[in-house]
C-alpha cells in the first residue's frame, strides 16, 4: 500500500509540476485534479480488467485454467492477481489430490467381494459399487436417487429396513435367483454420519449350501449306522435272551457279520473320503499298472455277483493294451471297482456288465463300464456324485451300497485330472467312464510305445 500512495504522490507532483509550468499557480490546481483523475482512470482499468477476469473465469472447472489466463498488471492489482493465481494453482493441486485419493477408495470399495451401497437420509441411492449391482441387479447410473425400498422389494428387507434395528443382517435372494439355482444375499446396514446409511452386501449362497450338505452328512451318516446298530443290538438281544437252536444262533450271527460289515465299510468310505480331500495331488513319479487295476475289479465284480445274484451276471472285462497311470494305487482302484461294483449292484441278474480300458487316438486313456441295468432318470444324473445320494436306496442297501461310492470316484478322478463321464437313458442301462490326460497316461510295450 506505501508503494501505491507513492505513485499517486508521484503522479500529484508530475501533474502539479506541468500545471505550474504552462499556467502558474491556477495550472498548479488544474495539474493537481488532471493527474489525480488520470491516476483514479488507469487504476480503475487495472481494477477493471480484474474484475473482468474473475467475473468471466469464475464458472470454469480447472483452476488451473483459470490461473494461466490472469491478467498481467502492475502494481497492487498486479500483484492481487498474482496471488489469486498462486492461490488457485494451490486449491487445483489439492483438488487433485483428493480426488485421487477419492479415486483410490472408490476403487477399493470396487474391487470388494461384498456389494457397497451408500444411501441418503431419505434412504435414496447415492452411490454403489459394481458387486452391488450384481447382487441387487442394480444400474449404477439409473438408480441413482432411487429410493432402495423402490428396487429391493423383499418382505424381510423391507421389514428389516423398516425396524430400523440395524444389529444383525438379513438374508434374502439375489437378483438372479432361481429355484433351480437360489443365490442368498446377506444384507447389513450400518448408520453414519446425519442419517445416512451404509448397506453391504454379502453372497453367501456357497455358506449355505455347506451348511446345509453338513446338515445332510450328519444326518444321512446318522442314519446309515443307526440302521445297523438297531439290527445288531436286537440280534444281540435276543441272543441274550432266548435260548435258540445251533442253526438259528448261527443265522443271526449270520447277519450280526453282515451289519457289523456294513457299518465298517461305511467307514472305511468315510475314511477315504477325508484322506483324499485332506491329502496333496498325486505327482507323476507312482505308476500303476491298467491289467492289474482291472484283474482286482474282476475279482470283486464276480463276488459280488455270486453273493447278490444266484445266477450272477453276464461279466465282460477287455483290458486294452498294456499301460500304465500316473497316481495312486489305492485310490485309482478305488475309484475303478466302485465303478464296475455299482454297475453289478444296478443290474438285474443274468444283466450284461462290460468294462474295457483303451486308450485314445489322442494318447488319452479311457476306462469304461457299461451295463444293461434299468438305466437313470436325467434328474438324477446332476447329483449322483453327491454324499449317499442314491436313486433307489432300499435297492442299495440290500446290496451293501454305501451312497458314497461315486463320490468317491469323483474326487479320484479330480485329484488325476481326469474326466468323470455319465451317460444313461431310463431304460436303456448306464455308462461310466474315466478319461485320464494323455500325460498320465503310458504304454508299457516297447512295440506299442514305438508305434504310438
Amino acid at each position: 500500500m506505501i508503494k501505491r500512495w507513492m505513485v499517486f504522490a508521484a503522479c500529484l507532483l508530475v501533474g502539479g509540476g506541468l500545471g505550474w509550468i504552462a499556467a502558474g499557480k491556477d495550472g498548479l490546481a488544474v495539474g493537481l485534479v488532471l493527474a489525480a483523475l488520470a491516476w483514479l482512470l488507469l487504476d480503475s482499468v487495472y481494477l477493471g480488467r480484474l474484475l473482468r477476469w474473475l467475473r468471466l473465469e469464475q464458472g470454469k472447472e480447472s483452476a488451473a485454467v483459470m490461473a494461466s489466463t490472469a491478467p498481467r498488471m502492475p502494481g497492487v492489482w498486479g500483484e492481487a492477481a498474482d496471488r489469486i493465481r498462486r492461490l488457485l494453482k494451490q486449491r487445483d493441486q489439492q483438488n487433485q489430490e483428493s480426488q485421487a485419493r477419492l479415486d483410490e477408495f472408490l476403487a477399493a470399495i470396487q474391487a470388494s467381494p461384498s456389494g457397497v451401497v451408500l444411501l441418503d437420509a431419505q434412504g435414496r441411492i447415492e452411490w454403489c459399487n459394481q458387486m452391488a449391482t450384481q447382487h441387487f441387479g442394480f444400474d449404477a447410473r439409473r438408480d441413482v436417487l432411487q429410493h432402495i425400498a423402490h428396487l429391493v422389494r423383499e418382505p424381510a428387507f423391507a421389514s428389516y429396513l423398516a425396524a430400523g434395528n440395524f444389529s444383525g443382517d438379513v438374508v434374502v435372494p439375489g437378483s438372479f435367483s432361481t429355484p433351480a439355482r437360489p443365490v442368498k444375499l446377506s444384507v447389513h446396514v450400518h448408520s453414519y454420519g446425519l442419517g445416512r446409511k451404509l448397506l453391504l452386501s454379502r453372497d453367501i449362497t456357497a455358506v449355505e449350501l455347506a451348511e446345509a450338505m453338513r446338515r445332510d452328512f450328519v444326518a444321512n451318516v446318522s442314519h446309515e449306522i443307526r440302521t445297523p446298530l438297531t439290527v445288531l443290538s436286537g440280534f444281540i438281544e435276543t441272543l441274550q435272551t432266548l435260548p435258540l437252536e445251533e442253526a438259528e444262533r448261527a443265522r443271526y450271527l449270520d447277519l450280526m457279520a453282515q451289519q457289523s460289515q456294513r457299518m465298517q465299510t461305511l467307514v472305511n468310505d468315510l475314511l477315504t473320503l477325508s484322506r483324499l480331500e485332506g491329502s496333496p495331488f498325486p505327482g507323476a513319479n507312482e505308476w500303476a499298472t491298467t491289467g492289474a487295476l482291472l484283474a482286482q475289479c474282476e475279482q470283486d465284480a464276480r463276488a459280488l455277483s455270486g453273493l447278490i445274484a444266484p445266477k450272477g451276471h453276464r461279466l465282460t472285462f477287455l483290458a486294452g493294451p498294456p499301460c500304465e497311470i500316473a497316481g495312486v494305487q489305492t485310490e485309482l482302484y478305488s475309484a475303478l471297482s466302485n465303478l464296475v461294483t455299482n454297475a453289478v449292484r444296478y443290474t438285474p441278474e443274468g444283466g450284461q456288465v462290460s468294462v474295457s480300458w483303451a486308450v485314445l487316438a489322442d494318447g488319452r486313456g479311457q476306462f469304461q463300464v457299461r451295463d444293461s441295468g434299468p438305466g437313470i432318470a436325467p434328474e438324477h444324473l446332476p447329483r449322483l456324485t453327491e454324499r449317499f445320494y442314491r436313486i433307489d436306496r432300499s435297492r442299495s442297501r440290500e446290496t451293501g451300497g454305501t451312497g458314497l461310492g461315486l463320490a468317491i470316484v469323483k474326487h479320484v478322478a479330480q485329484r488325476h485330472a481326469a474326466e468323470l463321464r455319465i451317460e444313461s437313458r431310463l431304460g436303456q442301462g448306464a455308462c461310466f467312464s474315466i478319461v485320464f490326460p494323455a500325460a498320465r497316461v503310458r504304454l508299457t510295450s516297447p512295440q506299442q510305445r514305438h508305434a504310438a
